[in-house]
């Protein structure tokens, strides 16, 4: 093999220089090109010659109108370089809780010598191929460049829009996160929401599911016996199916005591013991939307806001105003972020109580004096945090110190 080509110099490709020779990197925000301290050559993306390389390797982040990726000839995946070395391999997808099913499943197979990772942290060149199963987070950018690699298990959640303008549109994003089933064989399995049914034409053996009920009654599951609530019960009875399907086991037990990643619905209490929930992990309307069904019996104070992206949030907002129909008094929106004048339009022609606040202090601030015992402040912006934060751990960060401070 000649020189690989790498594009983009993050912890995907820098995994993948360790595991072959002879590669050179190139990243768009290099300006001159230099040798890191393991001695590999870093370029700016200008310098990529298709003539000079032998394959291409690209970070999935990198979208396909970049011009690296207009350039390449030979281009694969990170899924696609292991595609002949993956031991059995167990790959989760869907627009929200894909990072806490991936964990779930792990949770429950570690005893059998599971590893995880792909989009949940760990890349695959990092990880043994000795093992007998890899559960890999498996996000769509991912599945866009993938054509060779695929799983023996793949499990889908339910799809919402989500990273439109890298896909171009919601049917491109639909068809990249179904593409692993038409390309699974006879004898492998998918579980797939039921309204993908009539688009789909594969070997594999197909699962279709309306909702948790049904997809409890098929592997036979007893949804009392599950401590989660919410979106999680989704996640948690998804994991239990994967066992199922592979050991035939329901494990009640070990799924309830798996512990959930701050930042996605997490309770916490004021001084004055009134609940307060960060869920600032919810940087799309689905998430938001699933945390609202969850809270739907209280009075609900919501923070929304922040850089949505240009996302349509009509899908959103017509929930609020389904809760607000059934309940008027039933939720108050708190508007942020960089959408503020976004959400106070929505909220108006949806007849809806919404005032901007600009800022999350200044929102946790007015809730703290009128929130009640039996009412809930709920942070899900259902929109990225970077308008005003580092990051979304950073925003939910920020607000558990407002909370405690109170």
């Amino acid at each position: 093999m000649g020189v690989v080509s790498l594009f983009g110099y993050g912890g995907t490709t820098k995994a993948l220089a360790k595991k072959i020779k002879n590669v050179v990197f190139y990243d768009d925000k290099v300006t001159k090109p230099f040798t890191d301290e393991n001695g590999f050559k870093v370029k700016p993306s200008s310098d990529f010659d298709p003539k000079y390389s032998s394959l291409e390797i690209t970070s999935p982040g990198i979208p396909p109108h970049n011009p690296l990726i207009q350039k390449a000839a030979n281009l694969i995946s990170e899924y696609d370089y292991f595609a002949d070395k993956m031991p059995f391999s167990i790959w989760i997808s869907g627009t929200n809780g894909k990072t806490t099913t991936t964990q779930m499943t792990h949770h429950l197979l570690r005893e059998y010598g599971s590893l995880e990772g792909g989009n949940i942290g760990t890349a695959l060149a990092d990880l043994a191929t000795e093992a007998p199963i890899w559960v890999l987070e498996t996000s769509s950018f991912t599945l866009h460049y993938t054509n060779k690699a695929k799983p023996n298990i793949y499990v889908l959640l339910p799809l919402s829009p989500d990273h439109l303008s890298w896909h171009g549109d919601m049917s491109s994003y639909i068809e990249d996160k179904l593409k692993p089933v038409q390309m699974m064989k006879d004898g492998e399995i998918a579980i797939i929401p039921k309204e993908h049914k009539d688009s789909l034409k594969s070997k594999a053996n197909i699962i279709f599911y309306e909702d948790e009920n049904e997809l409890a009654d098929i592997f036979e599951i007893e949804l009392e016996k599950i401590n989660f609530q919410g979106v999680f019960l989704l996640d948690a009875l998804l994991a239990l199916c994967i066992k199922k399907i592979l050991y035939n086991i329901a494990d009640y037990e070990a799924i309830n005591a798996f512990v959930i990643d701050p930042h996605r619905q997490e309770e916490l209490q004021d001084s004055k013991g009134r609940l307060w929930v960060n869920d600032t992990k919810a940087t799309n309307l689905d998430a938001t939307i699933g945390a609202l069904k969850r809270y739907k019996e209280k009075n609900i104070h919501l923070i929304l806001g922040g850089d949505d992206k240009g996302v349509d949030l009509t899908q959103l907002f017509e929930y609020l105003k389904e809760l607000h129909v059934k309940r008027p008094a039933g939720v108050s929106i708190y508007a942020i972020g960089s959408n503020q004048e976004k959400l106070l339009k929505l909220s108006n022609e949806y007849g809806l109580q919404c005032k901007g606040y600009g800022i999350l202090d200044n929102a946790v601030s007015e809730i703290a004096k009128v929130l009640k015992a039996d009412e809930v402040a709920l942070l899900s912006p259902a929109a990225a945090s970077l308008d005003q934060f580092t990051s979304y751990a950073h925003r939910g960060d920020r607000f558990k110190e407002l909370v405690r401070s109170l």
